[in-house]
């Protein structure tokens, strides 16, 4: 017996074994079984005989209880188990230990879609660089974030872990983030790679998509984070994609992503993913997790019985030996287990001001002037959402809500309804878990939100006497495993009930009344954002939620959030609502797989749209929208002048100067888009190509914002020819403050280029 590399433990090990780290990966490799191959390459959730381990979802008590998994350990080869946690938003790992009085708090930061909302990179990857010392600190080595699949439909359960519905959006910020969170020396884990586009019977969905749809925009993100932050690793989607589960699919794990973008690092399965180890060992998915004796079973079998070329399956051992190597627990870091929560809920606090969206103000009712005294309606003001469920969740130390913002920002919040919701709430929370009592993923969903209470007629004359001002929240919720409702895009009767009682006795005593919505996604506003007069979307901000609002509402600092998605006026007025579940199956599939009865978006998708999602369809069908992608109000007014353009034929480069031309001090994030020549391919009426954020601009103060990017970039995916496109002719630029707010053009002539691909993904 002797001393490994794997740590301070004893094994039976010969000196003539080669140790990882001191011999060359490919020597370890070489000098593994069979057998060690096919444990290796599978998670430590696998139950196996000589641990008798069973597959339970998020616990990896030896190392960091709470963690979502860990990888497999060969002490004999100085191989020792490294960490992999959750994400997005946070950390996610047990608060508390057993036999331990400390405690393990993680910080709640805002969640994806807020993020998206700031248009800042450099903003995004500060976030990162906070959420990678957390995971730095509390030992774990892999980061199971960004998650960035588009915005498809507003109805996906799972849009407030994305940023978007366009991809440029969707990968620049998750690449920010990702060059953010790995500056800490511990890896990201980009997901769900690809189309992983519902929660409905997530594990077994095939989604239906055509090459172009895909390149253009369901994998223009994933290219975008791997060509410009270089992930540790990719993890695949649970769904199919045109009949095979994307882990098993070859053409997409090694043609694509390693092949065509240069991806280096290590592939891994979602939780379960797929169903055909020796399948996935062959695509070039490395890592299977958790893992189940059954895969190990597969692996093993395929390549005896020569199904599986041992050689695929010694290049999947390679690069998680590669990523090992990686790791800070392999480099023995003598991780603390006390991050900077405190410094960290002040970027959480600060970072989530850029992220809101302020969509009406009528008469400049915000920032709020000459008030002090506020009556809080809605459940929501006493009960504020941090963020979404599952596995996007955070155990924090606390969330601070809208209510206990106002305090702590100077102003005097009317108590005579605080205990009134606070007992209504807590009632209305009962009876949701006993609804729920016994189901196993209870844990995992999200706790109904209560029915919106109604005060009575009295108790809001008495507010409206009392106070300066009336606020009211409204709040949806949303998580893994379950796609959102069409009756959860609608505000509630009660909800509109609220609202019109509140604002009818307020504005009659000539008062204002704010709406924030404290919300995962997108919701419906056009038939009663008139009412109001004002309205803000805070999105969910994290556990410094009710600050940050505070901070926005009181003129602290100007929004300059913007949409990263389109509002519609009616759910189905997407393209994408005729091919999606709207309240279908409700089921939640995991471990288990439904049977495949042909159910239409259930068992399979149609992406009919094709590249017609968000406000590429809505400016193709010259469509009335509630508010614009690209949308979002200020305290102050900007100025666009002198757009210019050049192309070299390789760049394009584009300017515009920005001016504050008001007197509140702000920030304006600028997009560009792009109008095509005529073509034969058919184009959207324009695309984003590029965008960019001012400094804090002073009344009067301009800046000139400079954007570039890649001639290639306004190629078009020809199938025909499976290849980019890039037609000659004149191209317009067009600056925009959203995307139907064009303050200004330029042109530029642009030469033929094409640029073959392999033709794949059918």
């Amino acid at each position: 017996m002797m001393i490994c590399a794997a740590g301070a433990v004893l094994c039976g090990c010969s000196q003539k074994d080669p140790q990882l780290g001191k011999a060359p990966v490919d020597k370890i490799v070489k000098a593994m079984t069979l057998e060690e191959k096919a444990m290796f390459v599978i998670g430590m959730g696998m139950e196996t005989p000589d641990n008798g381990q069973t597959a339970v979802v998020g616990t990896t008590e030896d190392l960091v209880p709470g963690a979502a998994g860990t990888t497999r350990a060969i002490p004999r080869l100085g191989i020792p188990s490294i960490v992999l946690a959750d994400g997005p938003a946070g950390l996610r790992i047990n608060p508390t230990r057993e036999g331990d009085d400390a405690t393990y708090y993680c910080t709640h930061f805002p969640i994806g879609t807020l993020l998206a909302s700031t248009w800042n990179q450099e903003l995004v990857e500060s976030v990162g660089e906070s959420m990678g010392q957390e995971v730095h600190e509390y030992g774990v080595d892999v980061y199971l974030a960004p998650a960035l699949n588009i915005h498809r439909n507003p109805l996906n359960g799972r849009n407030f872990e994305y940023y978007s519905e366009d991809p440029i959006v969707a990968g620049k910020t998750a690449a920010a983030y990702v060059r953010g969170v790995q500056k800490n020396d511990v890896g990201t884990s980009v997901k769900h790679f690809a189309y992983n586009n519902q929660e409905t019977n997530r594990t077994a969905n095939d989604a239906r998509i055509s090459p172009r749809a895909q390149r253009e925009i369901y994998l223009k993100g994933f290219e975008i984070v791997v060509k410009e932050s270089d992930p540790w690793t990719i993890m695949t989607s649970y769904n199919k994609l045109n009949g095979t589960y994307t882990s098993q699919r070859r053409d997409l794990v090694t043609t694509v992503l390693r092949d065509e973008w240069g991806f280096k690092g290590t592939v891994m399965t979602d939780w379960y993913g797929g169903d055909d180890a020796a399948a996935q060992m062959h695509a070039g998915n490395d890592m299977i997790q958790p893992g189940r004796a059954s895969q190990y079973d597969q692996i093993v079998n395929a390549v005896k019985n020569g199904t599986l070329d041992e050689a695929d399956l010694d290049l999947c051992v390679k690069r998680i030996l590669n990523l090992i190597l990686r790791s800070p627990r392999f480099k023995g870091y003598a991780y603390s287990n006390k991050p900077d929560l405190t410094a960290h809920a002040a970027v959480t606090r600060q970072s989530a001001l850029e992220g809101m969206v302020l969509l009406e103000n009528k008469n400049a009712t915000l920032p709020l002037k000459n008030v002090k005294n506020v009556a809080v309606f809605g459940c929501t003001s006493y009960d504020f959402i941090a963020g979404g469920t599952g596995s996007g969740n955070v155990n924090r130390a606390y969330t601070v809500s809208l209510l206990d913002g106002l305090k702590n920002g100077g102003y005097n919040v009317d108590e005579s309804f605080k205990s009134i919701y606070e007992k209504y709430i807590a009632e209305e929370t009962e009876k949701a878990k006993a609804a729920n009592a016994g189901d196993p993923l209870a844990a995992f969903l999200p706790v109904p939100r209560p029915t919106e209470y109604l005060p009575t007629s009295a108790q809001i004359a008495s507010a409206v006497k009392n106070n300066d001002l009336a606020i009211i929240t409204y709040g949806r919720n949303s998580g893994e495993f379950l796609d959102r409702t069409p009756a959860d895009f609608e505000l509630s009767a009660q909800e509109k009930t609220l609202l019109k009682n509140v604002t009818d006795a307020f504005h009659r005593a000539g008062k204002k009344v704010v709406v924030v919505l404290n919300v995962g996604g997108v919701i419906e506003t056009a038939s009663w954002k008139n009412i109001p007069d004002a309205v803000l979307l805070a999105w969910q901000a994290g556990q410094e939620g009710g600050n940050s609002v505070t901070d926005i509402l009181s003129g602290k600092q100007s929004p300059s959030g913007k949409l990263p998605m389109t509002f519609p006026v009616n759910l189905m007025d997407h393209a994408s609502s005729k091919n999606f579940p709207m309240g279908g199956d409700a089921k939640i599939y995991f471990t288990e797989r439904r049977v495949d009865v042909g159910e239409k978006d259930v068992d399979y998708t149609n992406y009919e749209e094709g590249i017609y999602v968000g406000y590429r369809w809505f400016d193709k069908q010259n469509m009335e929208v509630s508010y614009p992608f690209g949308y979002g109000l200020s305290y102050t007014t900007f100025d666009y002048s002198n757009p210019t353009v050049s192309n070299d034929g390789k760049t394009v480069t584009a300017s515009v100067t920005v001016k504050n031309t008001g007197s509140f001090e702000g920030k304006e994030a600028v997009q560009l888009y792009v109008s095509a020549p005529a073509s034969s391919l058919d184009k959207p009426v324009k695309e984003l190509k590029a965008y960019a954020k001012t400094k804090s601009l002073k009344p009067g103060e301009e800046q000139t914002l400079t954007m570039t990017f890649a001639t290639a970039d306004l190629a078009s995916f020809d199938e025909s020819k499976s290849a980019w496109v890039v037609d000659a002719g004149t191209y317009k630029f067009l600056f925009g403050a959203s995307s139907r707010d064009i303050r200004g053009e330029a042109t530029a002539e642009v030469a033929a280029q094409e640029t073959k691909v392999n033709d794949v993904l059918k």
